[in-house]
């Protein structure tokens, strides 16, 4: 294990912790508040492409993976939703850093825009807001069996998405470990779209209100 592991990057996670690294991974960043910075999405794909011959050194179990990513963000977001039935509010109110309490107010305006079913979905795709989507639930009150449902199916879409895409790929093209941090560099911008997509749609709504007559100034 590396002296000094760099919890943000996704192939020392792997190096490092394996199949368990997965699971560890995912339900500290869909469970635990603190755990928003982790690279779930790179994660995914990274663990996918090493269940192939371009693994290299380190090779996992497809099984494996697929068992504990699904595993980790099921119980993750049980785990968050929980939390935040009990302890409510408070616990968001505490929470200071600009990009959780950026991640609450999408968090927020998802579940207005597309309802539960839809949003719990949407958010597993999102970084930082599959994180607080699941305390905000349960501060909200939203069935626990509702809430289930939903974040069983989004959460198995998430994770066997991803980790079946990291695996086509590094069985479909010779030597594609050469390449592993550009394309991880590529899965972490891509799931920052989402984000850049909400903020730029976010700003436009702020304009659009300064300009029209007697909105904000």
């Amino acid at each position: 294990m590396p002296l000094a592991l760099n919890p943000l990057d996704a192939a020392q996670l792997l190096t490092a912790f394996g199949t368990a690294g997965v699971f560890l991974v995912l339900f500290a960043e869909t469970g635990l508040l603190i755990g928003f910075f982790l690279p779930g999405d790179s994660l995914l794909f990274t663990a996918g492409l090493l269940c192939t011959a371009a693994g290299g050194d380190v090779r996992l179990s497809l099984p494996g993976v697929l068992l504990a990513a699904a595993a980790g963000a099921v119980l993750g977001a049980h785990t968050g939703y929980v939390i935040g039935r009990r302890a409510g509010r408070a616990l968001l109110a505490r929470t200071r850093g600009r990009y959780l309490s950026d991640g609450v107010r999408r968090a927020e305006e998802l579940l207005a825009r597309y309802g539960h079913g839809k949003a719990i979905v949407l958010a597993r795709f999102i970084p930082v807001v599959r994180t607080v989507l699941n305390p905000l639930a349960g501060m909200v009150r939203l069935p626990a069996r509702t809430f289930a449902l939903w974040q069983v199916a989004g959460g198995v879409m998430w994770t066997v998405g991803l980790v079946l895409g990291g695996y086509a790929l590094g069985a479909s093209i010779p030597n594609v470990d050469r390449y592993l941090l550009p394309l991880v560099a590529v899965i972490a911008a891509v799931s920052l779209l989402p984000l850049a997509r909400e903020a730029l749609r976010a700003r436009r709504a702020r304009t659009t209100v300064e300009q029209t007559p007697g909105g904000a100034k």
